[in-house]
């Protein structure tokens, strides 16, 4: 089972990533919204805003989000740590239910290129 400091470790290096990104990824991205990540195993829930391809204000809760941010993700923390590392295809994962994302239609249809 991933630690809370792997999956802390894992979503900083997503926001690099998405940070680095060029071309149609990079505007997928370039978003202004709320966002959180519970990760079950855990019952902890990342929260953080993403602003023009950066994850921003990342901060931790114990539990699922008391709030409803604009993009949510829900998963454990070893999914987590492989999805960020290339071990496991998001599609895949979402499919067979191990990864649940929530949001408006028209960010999931421009997450879909990160994604």
């Amino acid at each position: 089972m991933a630690t809370l400091e792997q999956c802390r470790s894992a979503l900083d290096k997503l926001a690099k990533n998405l940070a680095t990104a060029n071309g149609d990824l990079r505007s997928a991205a370039a978003l202004d919204r709320s966002v959180s990540c519970w990760i079950t195993d855990l019952d902890t829930t990342f929260l953080g805003r993403l602003v023009d391809s950066r994850i921003e204000d990342v901060t931790t809760e114990s539990g699922p989000p008391a709030e409803r941010a604009q993009i949510r993700l829900a998963m454990t923390g070893d999914d987590l740590v492989a999805l960020v590392d290339g071990e496991l295809h998001f599609a895949r994962a979402w499919g067979a239910g191990r990864i649940k994302l929530e949001a408006g239609l028209r960010d999931l249809l421009r997450l879909r290129k990160l994604l």
